[in-house]
């Protein structure tokens, strides 16, 4: 495969869909889209009535017809639901999927992937966090049925991974260990043979990483090993490793990144292996600077983010593009908003849950479940809670309440800042915005007289082929 120098991030939820993935594909680079909730996006973008007819037109192409007719009539709503009406609610992960939640998963992945591998010839990716287990086989299914050319997975060590592609490739049946607090693991399985007997391509597999320990283990312990990496900085919007060693927070109460947090480049050299550098990489002098280190390349999430083509309402694109031109963005690196108890890049602006005023009244809820943790119950049995859902439920799981301490549902969040926050009570979600740091500079894309930038202008700004260069 010839990789390209830049692949666009996978930022989610549905902030990297499938007309940013496309748009950076037939620029010659890596599009990728988010996989992260790509089951609520397409049963909501549906029920919207599939502005445009996209869905339905990936639909033609689906190779199990039966299962694509099932989606549709279960949330397809003609001209779409009514505003102020909520959305229908969906199957929630589980370690043991119903039937209608896998084919929501599949037939979403699916539409997501063709959709941007539609009219070019470039290389299209999808991205999927390890923190979120439950979905990972289905997706990972729908996403090969459409010949996706790469996956790309952090958050976690994501070892699994490449024998499960193989597996998937051949037709055969797989599974995955899943984490469960205080007990063993669990299983979750999946087989192809269920769907559509048969053989797909296997895509390749780079694995999002912050340290050359974890790298040196998924090339040299994964088998088969993975073919590449994306090296996260700490300064990248996806960046959620803390820092090496105790946690020591500055004065605004963000974790501290120090010498120990810098990639060792120099063994991941020694690898072999092709990677790419994330974190602020967004121009073109540090374009070169990570080829002068022998990186393949850059991988760029904020610049895309923010350009016409993402997922992002375009009121909230507008503001953080105004801001940079100001030079009033503000990133705060959030200890404890996220569930998993991992640091959270938040972007404060009005009306997000970031604001306390907001999170005062919004309503705790869990009704989607992406980031909920597996427990042993007394019995034996699995459980499911997250430290955003209302502190008794939690508690009464077993949880310590200490851990709901700041939290925020980031699930909620950011479906609202791709428009398709959920009606609660009669009250829209508020949204929650996270970039990486280089959002201050945004504008640097904008070409003369514009106030809004597309992807091919993030592009050539980074390869330094505009035409005012």
């Amino acid at each position: 495969m010839n990789y390209p120098q830049i692949i666009q991030g996978g930022m989610g939820v549905a902030v990297s869909s499938w007309p940013l993935a496309r748009a950076v594909a037939s620029q010659g680079q890596m599009g990728v889209v988010s996989g992260t909730g790509i089951d609520t996006v397409l049963a909501r973008r549906l029920q919207l009535g599939d502005e445009g007819g996209h869905i339905a037109e990936a639909l033609k192409h689906f190779p199990i017809p039966e299962m694509a007719t099932r989606v549709w009539d279960r949330y397809f709503i003609e001209g779409g639901k009514a505003e102020d009406a909520p959305f229908k609610s969906k199957p929630v992960p589980s370690i043991n999927p119903s039937a209608a939640l896998n084919d929501l998963l599949i037939v979403a992945t699916f539409v997501e992937v063709w959709l941007a591998k539609a009219g070019h010839e470039g290389l299209i990716g999808i991205n999927l966090l390890e923190k979120i287990q439950l979905p990972t086989l289905a997706t990972l299914y729908g996403a090969m049925l459409a010949k996706v050319d790469v996956v790309l997975m952090g958050a976690g060590i994501p070892r699994s991974i490449p024998g499960i592609l193989d597996q998937l490739a051949k037709g055969e049946a797989t599974e995955m260990r899943i984490e469960v607090s205080g007990g063993e693991p669990g299983l979750s399985t999946f087989d192809p043979n269920d769907y559509l007997p048969g053989t797909l391509p296997r895509p390749k597999f780079l694995a999002i990483v912050s340290s050359a320990s974890l790298a040196q283990v998924l090339a040299k312990k994964a088998h088969p090993p993975v073919d590449g990496f994306v090296i996260e900085g700490p300064t990248a919007g996806g960046h959620n490793a803390p820092p090496r060693g105790a946690m020591q927070l500055n004065e605004r109460g963000e974790p501290v990144y120090g010498p120990r947090d810098t990639p060792e480049l120099e063994k991941f050299r020694d690898l072999g292996l092709p990677f790419w550098l994330a974190g602020s990489f967004g121009t073109h002098d540090r374009l070169l600077e990570a080829l002068a280190e022998g990186a393949q390349g850059i991988q760029v999430g904020t610049a895309f983010a923010f350009c016409e083509e993402s997922g992002m309402a375009d009121g909230i694109k507008a503001e953080v593009i105004r801001r940079s031109v100001a030079g009033e963005s503000e990133v705060f690196t959030d200890p404890a908003a996220s569930p998993t108890g991992f640091p959270f890049k938040v972007l404060k602006m009005a009306g997000s849950v970031s604001e306390p005023e907001v999170e005062a009244w919004r309503e705790r809820v869990c009704d989607l479940g992406y980031l909920r943790e597996l427990y042993r119950k007394e019995d034996g049995e699995i459980g499911y809670r997250c430290p955003a859902e209302p502190v008794e439920l939690y508690e009464k799981k077993g949880g310590d309440p200490a851990n709901t301490e700041g939290r925020k549902c980031v699930c909620n969040g950011l479906l609202a800042t791709v428009g398709l926050g959920q009606i609660h009570r009669g009250k829209a979600e508020p949204t929650l915005v996270t970039a990486g740091d280089d959002v201050a500079h945004v504008s640097r894309y904008l070409q003369p007289g514009q106030e809004t930038y597309s992807a091919a202008d993030v592009i050539h700004t980074i390869l330094g082929t505009h035409s005012n260069f």
